[in-house]
This record gives structure tokens, sequence and C-alpha cells, in this order.
């Protein structure tokens, strides 16, 4: 006797959390790598709790009436960053809009390679160049409470989100954020510079999440490296002398990004990300010999 397999239930038509979520995993394992996760965000949000809570009360909850649509936009696959409105990134949780790209734990390397140099100091100033939701900046000003820093972005829509987490963290005061390209007009000097700018080349084919993210935060020209072009000859004007350039580059851009310091003067090395990948420049004022 045959046997035909049953379609994944209707999250809605469910009862209890558990059975939702299960459900919901089922939906989303053929669009998402982490399906489980995303039914829980989604369904916390819906609900407007964490997702601690969720986990620790889903047997005395109700499913809310609009998780099915969250649940649809995901399906098309919308990120749950811009879903929820909101992304953790090093101590802090930031809100993120489809107007700036959704900060990524990847770029949180930064942030060790400035822990690493400063060691027991504080960066007193600090730059964000291309600071989109204010992301590297803020969590650098969360890890010095005596650092005061600067973020730039071209995009006037970034930074409004910027300057929302700033205030919304309670760094309003610290934090100054202003519209630019690049490093130009911005007087040094710096003590920690943070850099995350456009790396993907034109014709490389994208697929993910970053579909719905801005293309201004994404592209650089035919071969990835037009940015960091312009931004490589401000930085020995913009650095204290005891100061570092951290920058997230493409995992295959290192010789290509430490050619271009190297030819400014500056002393270049590299840091991995957890996945193993080189992610992170260290530029530093070259020593006198």
């Amino acid at each position: 006797m045959g046997s035909e397999r049953s379609e994944p239930a209707e999250p809605g038509n469910m009862t209890t959390i558990p059975e939702t979520l299960r459900a919901a995993t089922e939906r989303l394992a053929p669009v998402s790598a982490t399906p489980r996760l995303d039914a829980e965000l989604l369904l916390a949000h819906a609900l407007r709790i964490d997702r601690n809570d969720l986990l620790l009360r889903q047997r005395d909850l109700s499913i809310p009436p609009d998780f099915d649509a969250l649940l649809q936009r995901r399906l098309t696959g919308e990120p749950i960053a811009y879903i929820t409105g909101t992304r953790d990134f090093w101590t802090i949780s930031l809100h993120v809009t489809p107007d700036v790209l959704i900060p990524r734990p990847d770029s949180e390397t930064l942030i060790e390679a400035a822990l690493d140099h400063f060691g027991a100091r504080s960066p007193a100033r600090i730059l964000d160049l291309g600071t989109g939701s204010g992301a590297l900046l803020l969590a650098a000003l969360s890890q010095w409470p005596q650092a005061r820093g600067t973020g730039v972005d071209i995009s006037p829509a970034a930074l409004a989100v910027a300057q929302d987490n700033a205030d919304r963290l309670g760094f309003g005061e610290r934090a100054a954020f202003r519209l630019g390209n690049w490093a130009e007009g911005i007087e040094g000097p710096f003590d920690l510079i943070l850099i995350n700018p456009p790396y993907i080349a034109r014709d490389v084919a994208l697929a993910g999440d970053v579909l719905h993210e801005p293309e201004s935060a994404l592209f650089a020209g035919a071969d990835g490296l037009d940015d960091y072009r312009r931004i490589a000859p401000t930085l020995p004007r913009l650095l204290a002398p005891d100061g570092m350039a951290a920058i997230e580059i493409g995992y295959d851009q290192r010789l290509s990004v430490s050619a271009l310091l190297a030819d400014q003067g500056l002393s270049v090395a590299s840091r991995r990300d957890l996945a193993g990948h080189e992610r992170c420049l260290m530029a530093t004022p070259a020593r006198p010999s």
C-alpha cells in the first residue's frame, strides 16, 4: 500500500508555539541555512518579546495573528534583520533598515584587531568611514567609554539610522555623524580608523540576503578595489603616530589591498575571521628605520 508525503502544515493553523515553530522551520528550510533560528526570531518579534522569553514561555503563549505575514516575507528572501528591524553586533543591538548594510559577525574582526592593538590603552578619537548603521563606531564606543568618534557616510538615510542608534544606545554625546565622501574634508589625527567599504566586483553574481541590501554598500568597480584606491591615500594624514586603521576586505583581497596601503608608506598586517578568511587589514604608520 503506497503512502503520500504530507505537506508541512501552515503555522497559522497550529494551536501551540512548539507546533508552529516546527511547521515554520519546515517551510523555511528550502530558503534559509538557519530555518529554526529564523522561525524563532520571527515569532518572538511577532509576540514583541525576545527569543529567550519565547523559548522559556512557549508552553503558555498564543500564536500572534501577524506571524504568517512575517513568515511570508522571509520565504520571499527578505533578510531577518530587515523584517525585525534589529541586528545584534558586538555587545550592542542596532536598528537596521534597507538603507544600510546588515552588520555581520565577520566585521567584528575589526573591533578585535583594535583591542589587540590598543591593549590596556583607549583610543581617544575614532573615525568610522562608511558608517552605515553606525555598527563599528558604536561598538567601539561601547568598548571604550572615554572615546569619542565621528561616522561618515555618503547616504543621508544611512546617517539617520546611525544617529538613531547612537541616541538609543546613549552614545549621542560621544558620536557625531556627517555627510561626506570617505575622508574628504576630515581633519585628523585619529587614534583608530574603522573602514568597511564596498568591495564586491561589479560582475559578481549575488545570492541570499545581499540581494536586498543597498548596492552602493556592496559594489566597488570592476575589481572591487575602487573605494580602497580612494581611501588609502588619505590614511597617512589621518592616523595618529600610534594609531591604527582596521579595514575590512574580501576573502581574496589581502595582497591587492595591502599593496595599495604599502604604497602610501603604511605598515600592514592581516587578521582572519572566525571562518578562517583573511578579513581585516591593520594599517599603521611605518616606524622610522
